[in-house]
């Protein structure tokens, strides 16, 4: 009887493991979604992005696990912060935000705590199966765009003809807005290269305008400004009418220059899209997914970190505790006493 004989590689071969055949059926954008469901995990970047995460933001190895263990440690001795998640993903936020500066980072821990508790009616119960937000949500106002742009920027759309001003107010608008980006936010290759906002004010009306006090969107500015771990790259309005010219004018001089600079306004979508791939955007703007294909895949993704969203809540500051910062002095000078506040 003949006897096969195997050679060393060949023995090799045999032992190593067969590819999985779910996996050699996947599409290149599902398996960057899976990727990317496991980088926001751990917090950690791609390697592809690595050296770009050292040359940008400092990133290195030794920084970070030394920073991560500073902002636990204020965290703990801090005499205010009552509770605050400490998880790597979430202090990343902070720390790929301001470049690894731990003081400045540890500033807008503090700025983000504030404001969530200052004001809960924008930034708290952020429940995607509350009715008025999931009806938002499924109207197609508010969403993030499933493919990045060509620099790896996450891209949100928002489409004000789709939130209804008669049946909705400004404190749900912002909730939904505080939804999406608190489910964006622990993602690291977002912390490192940053957001694109795509803004088409096409069926705004008369009471889109006047949902905002001037007070309130000085405030909320400052809020995303200075309190949210954001690294906004680029924003884009496209089709404001005439009446909404001096609202986000004066919107936009209440933004600090840098962020000024990274603004731009567009007449129509043909002109938009000379800035914007078309591919990644929705169907409806001269992409090939549906928008409601990329509405369903939102409501998913909401669905899975509902628990998250909602656990936001247990994080507390006391704000009678807490010294007064610059953006206490500036909500104290715009919107009135600190003691007038209402505290949740």
């Amino acid at each position: 009887m003949a006897t096969s004989v195997l050679q060393p590689e060949d023995c090799r071969r045999e032992h190593e493991p067969k590819p999985d055949i779910d996996t050699l059926r996947l599409t290149e954008d599902e398996r960057i979604a899976i990727l990317e469901s496991k980088e926001r995990e751990t917090g950690e970047l791609p390697p592809e992005l690595r050296e770009r995460a050292r040359v940008d933001i400092r990133e290195e190895v030794a920084l970070r696990e030394h920073a991560l263990s500073q902002m636990r440690h204020f965290i703990e001795k801090h005499p205010a912060i009552k509770k605050c998640r400490t998880d790597t993903p979430f202090l990343l936020r902070f720390l790929r935000t301001k470049k690894y500066s731990i003081p400045q980072a540890c500033s807008m821990l503090e700025r983000y705590l504030t404001i969530r508790q200052m004001y809960p009616n924008w930034f708290q119960k952020l429940d995607p199966l509350d009715p008025k937000i999931a009806a938002i949500i499924d109207a197609g106002y508010l969403v993030p765009l499933p493919k990045r742009d060509a620099e790896g920027r996450r891209v949100v759309l928002s489409c004000m003809g789709r939130f209804d001003p008669y049946v909705y107010d400004s404190n749900v608008m912002a909730r939904v807005h505080s939804m999406i980006v608190e489910l964006l936010l622990d993602e690291p290759r977002s912390q490192l290269l940053g957001y694109m906002h795509v803004n088409d004010e096409a069926g705004m009306q008369m009471p889109h305008v006047s949902l905002w006090s001037l007070s309130d969107v000085r405030i909320m500015l400052n809020c995303i400004q200075n309190s949210t771990p954001m690294r906004h790259k680029r924003t884009h309005f496209v089709n404001i009418p005439h009446y909404g010219v001096k609202f986000f004018e004066f919107a936009i001089s209440l933004l600090s220059d840098k962020l000024k600079d990274r603004v731009m306004f567009h007449r129509t979508s043909d002109e938009l899209v000379k800035y914007v791939d078309p591919s990644i955007l929705p169907k409806e703007y001269g992409g090939t997914v549906p928008l409601r294909d990329m509405i369903d895949e939102l409501k998913r993704k909401l669905l899975k970190h509902r628990e998250d969203l909602l656990a936001l809540d247990d994080m507390c500051i006391d704000l009678y505790a807490l010294e007064k910062n610059d953006l206490t002095q500036d909500i104290h000078s715009t919107a009135g006493s600190f003691r007038k506040l209402e505290l949740d």
